[in-house]
């Protein structure tokens, strides 16, 4: 039986991981770039440029590639669950956003003449563009290819 603590050997995991740190902290540079303000709620939060989420899965994805092999049974789920995390991140998840700033804009008319709403605003940025998914996809393959001969 294996102890828990082989986690911290497993290097495809750990540079996926790595992959989706350095999206997170470039989000927080692009944030301040843009804005011209420190927030460093954008560590924590979904969307935003690079998508983290995707940086994630294809680093995985290609760590998987590049230690087990690019024909194996691993890859090819590592590869499909890529896939269907960068099209929720850009399909449904993109919709739900859409679809929160309306309600929010809707509820924000509906109440404007000083009666009170209780309830939160609904998050609006819930997804990613598709040039977001793919920013972060580059991302991914880059770093999991950089630190090919950690594996």
């Amino acid at each position: 039986m294996q102890d828990i603590g082989d986690i911290f050997n497993n290097r495809v995991l750990l540079v996926a991981l790595i992959a989706c740190l350095i999206a997170q902290i470039l989000k927080l540079a692009i944030e301040i770039i843009k804005n011209r303000k420190l927030n460093v709620q954008v560590l924590v939060t979904t969307g935003g440029m690079p998508s983290a989420h995707s940086a994630l899965v294809t680093a995985l994805a290609a760590g998987v590639g590049q230690t087990v092999g690019w024909q194996s049974p691993e890859f090819a789920v590592a590869m499909v669950f890529a896939i269907i995390v960068m099209y929720d991140a850009a399909g449904v998840r993109q919709a739900a956003g859409k679809q929160a700033r309306i309600l929010n804009q809707m509820i924000d008319e509906l109440f404007q003449e000083n009666h009170e709403f209780h309830e939160d605003r609904l998050k609006e940025l819930l997804g990613h563009t598709p040039f977001q998914v793919i920013a972060g996809s580059v991302l991914g393959i880059t770093i999991s290819w950089l630190a090919r001969a950690a594996y």
